[in-house]
């Protein structure tokens, strides 16, 4: 999930009760779960690089511990040299330690699970298991959820400003239920975009939109909607689309649009699957598509300088999994022109230059070259 969803979790579960127990607890847990995503730094090194890593070693449950040690370490040199300093000891809540690490640590591992929720997957199991899961249940950035858990924190806080104005007595650990309520309430969200998800697979099965028997279907989810989906579905030759919505009951899928042919294998496709990226993108997608679009700059970048007589081309690294807009009930063209006007976003999209049909000329990811 985006941040926000992450930084909103993490304060409820230190308002859910551990703020309770010691100081600091809604700090700490707060910060621990949006801080698995410090992989970020790893981008420093390139594009290549930071995909590479990004929800790696810092998203599994190996990790959590010690990300949870490390928050737990940056809140006690907090309250050493700062928070300390603008209060007495007398006046503040007792730091149980202990306490602050458990906060820290349950934050780490929602950090986790959310991720898992959404179609982008983790490796919870590294480095002992590689494969990546996803539950494919909600989009990365659910408005339902923000709504959730920013109602957890805000309504408390405007209680207690009504409360001072008439002279209620202070409380001073105010929306505990809030924040179980909204905690409960994804769960919720969640098996109910379980029970939608499952319902959508088998009205995909049953409506038989491929003219070919499928080998695998895939369902991704819509924000806010729980209703509708994006189906894909691969055949021997093709890739094809549905848009699936079972409330209605209706699955949409026309062929002479829906469908996306299979490149052809070339030389240069070989070549790019072997670079650094290649291998990179090939482990994390699932439903890759991977094409030599023959002499195409990269978007935003100036075409590679070459020698004379030399020939080059274009591979272009896609996962299928996010080629469709989540925010426009509707996109122009087939599905191959679709696919472009994605692509050309550079959302999760690789490229590499390759000469002659035999040597790695650049690679790119997200329109910036690794160096």
């Amino acid at each position: 999930m985006e941040p926000v969803t992450h930084f909103l979790t993490g304060a409820c579960i230190g308002r859910a009760g551990f703020n309770r127990r010691t100081a600091y607890a809604t700090l700490a847990a707060t910060l621990a779960a949006e801080a698995p995503d410090m992989d970020i730094l790893w981008s420093l090194g390139g594009p290549v690089v930071g995909f590479a890593h990004h929800r790696g070693i810092t998203h599994t449950l190996v990790a959590a511990p010690f990300v949870a040690l490390i928050i737990t370490g940056f809140v006690w040199l907090l309250d050493r040299f700062i928070f300390s300093r603008r209060k007495s000891r007398v006046e503040r809540q007792p730091v149980r330690w202990l306490w602050v690490y458990i906060a820290a640590f349950v934050a780490a591992l929602s950090h986790l699970l959310l991720d898992w929720t959404n179609n982008y997957g983790l490796r919870p199991f590294f480095p002992f298991n590689p494969r990546w899961y996803s539950g494919d249940l909600v989009f990365i950035a659910e408005p339902i959820l923000w709504v959730l858990l920013l109602a957890a924190l805000v309504f408390p806080a405007l209680l207690g400003l009504t409360d001072r104005e008439i002279g209620v007595r202070k409380t001073r650990f105010r929306g505990r239920g809030w924040a179980i309520a909204a905690l409960s309430g994804m769960v919720i969200l969640w098996c109910w975009r379980w029970a939608e998800h499952a319902a959508a697979r088998n009205m995909v099965e049953a409506a038989q939109v491929t003219p070919t028997p499928a080998r695998r279907i895939s369902l991704e989810p819509y924000p806010v909607n729980p209703w509708r989906w994006h189906a894909l579905l691969e055949t021997e030759n093709t890739w094809q689309v549905a848009e699936v919505d079972t409330r209605t009951g209706q699955v949409a899928s026309d062929p002479r649009i829906d469908s996306l042919f299979k490149p052809p294998i070339t030389p240069a496709l070989e070549v790019a699957k072997q670079t650094r990226l290649g291998q990179v993108y090939l482990d994390w997608s699932q439903w890759p598509d991977v094409r030599d679009i023959g002499a195409h700059t990269v978007p935003g970048d100036s075409a590679p300088q070459m020698p004379p007589l030399r020939q080059w081309t274009t591979v272009e690294f896609s996962d299928l999994r996010f080629a469709y807009s989540p925010f426009n009930t509707r996109m122009t063209g087939n599905s191959n022109q679709r696919l472009a006007q994605l692509i050309a976003q550079g959302a999760l999209t690789g490229w590499v230059y390759v000469l002659d049909g035999k040597e790695d000329a650049g690679q790119f990811m997200n329109g910036r070259e690794q160096k």
